[in-house]
């Protein structure tokens, strides 16, 4: 697992740019899982500004989400199909059809999930996935307790989640109870996977996934397990690492590369 360690929340989002913008520009046909939610944010619209400015081309990716709400309408502004509608679709210029979710509002969910799982293998698998932190150290919707072998599925969401995600929404009691998400089978089985945190809300999960032991209690930490998984953390994320000169960037390599750079990607 490699850190990077950037001083601020838009360093974090700049540098992950970079990570990503470099494999499109080796693989224009790159599948990428993307995940929604305040943390990759700053990712997406750096890629739609150079894009926009004319250094980036987007069209040919596909992209896929980690997951989706139960509950809400087709089209709820707070669905993660809205989201993504609104930060990937949109402004990389990619048809909705390049652009899944999970169909979280189909009648037989069990079913809906074993496509989404059929769709991904369908398009070669996902490239490069990025990833967000839950403060209770989940990725996608898997929350703590769940198998690290798990496959996209229904799952309940914690407490704590509804709670972080309330303001979203028109509180706690308007956030869906249950989700449809890759499981944390799913999200290993991507070739790389590229995960964002900023801020010191974070950074108790960010620990216990990289200096932790790897259990169900920090879902994060079956990262520890991928062969090519990066870390991009602003200071205040990475404020509770014990190690944290362990995982700062080596400038000096010779070639200007850091670990998680597109030189150190290539």
């Amino acid at each position: 697992m490699d850190v990077v360690i950037v001083p601020t929340a838009a360093d974090v989002g700049t540098h992950a740019a970079d990570v990503v913008a470099a494999r499109i520009a080796a693989q224009p046909d790159t599948v990428l899982g993307v995940a929604t939610g305040s943390s990759p944010v700053g990712i997406y619209r750096e890629l739609a500004r150079r894009r926009a400015e004319g250094s980036l081309e987007l069209g040919r990716l596909t992209c896929f989400a980690l997951d989706e709400y139960v509950g809400l309408a087709p089209g709820h502004p707070r669905s993660y199909a809205a989201y993504l509608d609104r930060e990937i679709a949109r402004p990389w210029g990619l048809p909705s059809a390049r652009v899944r979710a999970p169909e979280a509002s189909r009648p037989d969910l069990a079913e809906a999930a074993e496509e989404y799982e059929q769709a991904i293998a369908a398009a070669g698998g996902i490239d490069l996935q990025i990833l967000g932190i839950g403060t209770n150290g989940h990725i996608g919707f898997n929350e703590p307790i769940s198998s690290l072998s798990s496959r996209t599925r229904v799952t309940a969401l914690s407490a704590q989640t509804r709670a972080d995600n309330a303001r979203f929404f028109d509180g706690p009691d308007a956030v869906p109870t249950h989700c449809l998400t890759q499981g944390l089978g799913t999200i290993l089985d991507a070739r790389r996977v590229l995960l964002v945190a900023q801020g010191e809300r974070k950074a108790a999960a960010v620990a216990a996934a990289v200096e932790g032991p790897v259990a169900a209690r920090c879902p994060a930490s079956a990262l520890q397990f991928h062969p090519h998984a990066t870390l991009v953390l602003d200071e205040a994320a990475a404020s509770a690492l014990t190690l944290p000169h362990h995982h700062r960037p080596v400038p000096d390599r010779g070639d200007g590369a850091v670990p998680g750079s597109p030189a150190a990607a290539s």
